[in-house]
């Protein structure tokens, strides 16, 4: 069986909610929170915390965690998690989940490594879940993936896919949750490609690797993740928490 690596990318300074790894979730901090949601997955041999920031690191550390410190000026979440691939080459597999998730189940992790532990070696995987057609499909914070019948992805967009001409049932069109795994090698490949024009018109960096010529399996679940990008998702967020996680 593949050896995996979870690399968690936590950056303190979020341009749309500020400071939002170190949030409170019902006592804890959003990215302790999300450490101990990525150690609950038996799939993974390892779970490391990448971040730039003392504060993020003493959290975790306090936790019993695993950190890397990275540089500051590396840019994106995926070079954060190439660097810390880097340091661990008897890993296989790196799977990439971001600081933000506290509330992502070990079913969905164990569903975004599956092809790994069956022994399959696709170049890179994703998670979706089912759309909603009457409230998501339509909406432009919604990323939808299309595949084909293998379940790689055709296309992402934030706009409806696929143009309904005709309306026919089972359109394979589900709602894209930004978690991947990755062969240690593609992963070094992928963020040395340059990017393309459809990653820069849509701004999803997964487009890169389809413009490229490379495949991404998409891997589903029946669950969902609350996306936490806003002061008022925030506050859902805490209000869910306090249920989620009961005070003991």
């Amino acid at each position: 069986m593949s050896q995996i690596l979870c690399v968690i990318p936590s950056r303190i300074g979020s341009t749309r909610l500020k400071r939002k790894p170190l949030a409170l979730l019902a006592g804890k901090t959003m990215v302790q929170r999300t450490y101990e949601a990525a150690r609950t997955c038996s799939a993974f041999a390892e779970v490391v915390v990448a971040t730039d920031s003392d504060e993020i690191a003493d959290v975790i550390k306090k936790c019993g965690g695993n950190v890397i410190m990275t540089d500051s000026a590396i840019e994106t979440g995926s070079d954060r998690v190439a660097f810390v691939a880097g340091l661990y080459p008897e890993m296989e597999i790196i799977a990439n989940l971001q600081g933000d998730e506290p509330f992502v189940r070990q079913e969905m992790l164990t569903a975004l490594v599956q092809p790994y532990l069956n022994g399959e070696r696709p170049e890179m995987t994703t998670l979706a879940n089912p759309l909603d057609f009457a409230h998501q499909y339509q909406s432009s914070d919604m990323v939808k993936v299309i595949v084909d019948k293998n379940h790689n992805a055709i296309y992402f967009s934030r706009s409806p896919i696929p143009y309904q001409r005709e309306i026919i049932e089972n359109i394979p069109v589900y709602h894209h949750q930004g978690m991947y795994a990755f062969t240690r090698e593609f992963l070094l490949v992928y963020t040395k490609l340059p990017q393309l024009p459809l990653e820069l018109s849509e701004k999803l960096e997964q487009l890169r690797a389809l413009e490229h010529g490379y495949k991404i399996r998409v891997c589903t679940t029946e669950h969902k993740t609350l996306e936490i990008n806003t002061p008022e998702e925030l506050a859902q967020a805490q209000v869910l928490a306090e249920n989620y996680w009961p005070a003991t």
